[in-house]
């Protein structure tokens, strides 16, 4: 007997690294990446953008989000979240099957973790790890001058070099955002409003963040756990990488989008 079809809900489709998947079970979507060591990555998502260009994701202002979800483990080694981004270092250039899609500058608002070494903030006044919901907004800089500015990539690693570039990136990339205390190995209910003069983010129908910092579109849609790591520390130090773990899991059910 041929293999049912999976359907997925709103318009997403799945993107998985080997040994990851993305399942359905009464209304409840799993999203699992299996147990391994550091060096390789490991990617359970869904999106709505894999085969779009960037200017042609689907979603702006106002459009609201709501969903509950929950995760194996409160401390889990990587990142994992819901909400809306443009894929800003998405440097596919077609391969893949995907669009041609140059790097750009993040515009975003989502509830997002990142455990420790990750440090995601250039704004020393918005949580850089931990479990936090927030905004991204900025310059809009013409695409294609961002790959000419790769040669200058190995000065970061000179420390004074670095503390001064992440300055000057801070003033092209505002930020907002609160941490949010909750268990997320239970269930609880979480919503983005995303406005065009205000982004809200709720937890359990409690409002926990309003911030006039609100990204421009049009963005696409993401949910995803993953074991990787960012960080651009106040001093300088830029790491990023892989971490090892035991299998982990984000589940996700209640999904409404109201425009």
């Amino acid at each position: 007997m041929a293999a049912s079809k999976i359907e997925f809900p709103l318009h997403l489709a799945p993107r998985v690294t080997r040994g990851s998947q993305v399942s359905s079970e009464a209304g409840t979507w799993s999203l699992r990446i299996p147990a391994g060591e550091g060096r390789s990555y490991r990617l359970a998502q869904l999106d709505d953008y894999g085969q779009r260009a960037r200017r042609d994701f689907a979603w702006r202002p106002p459009v609201t989000i709501k969903l509950q979800a929950r995760v194996s483990g409160p401390d889990l080694p990587g990142t994992w979240g819901f909400g809306f981004w443009n894929d800003p270092f998405g440097l596919s250039l077609g391969f893949g099957g995907t669009p041609a899609r140059l790097p750009c500058l993040p515009d975003c608002a989502w509830f997002f973790h990142a455990s420790p070494p990750n440090h995601l903030s250039l704004d020393d006044r918005v949580p850089g790890s931990g479990f936090f919901a927030g905004t991204f907004r900025s310059r809009r800089l013409p695409t294609l001058l961002l790959p000419f500015a790769l040669p200058g990539l190995p000065l970061l690693a000179i420390r004074p070099v670095s503390r001064l570039f992440r300055r000057m990136a801070a003033r092209w990339v505002r930020q907002s955002g609160a941490p949010v205390h909750v268990d997320v190995s239970g269930w609880h209910a979480y919503e983005i409003r995303w406005l065009p003069e205000r982004c809200e983010f709720l937890v359990d129908g409690s409002l926990l963040l309003r911030t006039e910092l609100v990204p421009a579109g049009p963005l696409g849609l993401v949910l995803w756990i993953d074991n990787q790591f960012a960080a651009w520390e106040p001093d300088g130090d830029i790491k990023v990488g892989t971490l090892s773990g035991e299998d982990a899991w984000l589940e996700l059910s209640q999904w409404k989008l109201l425009r």
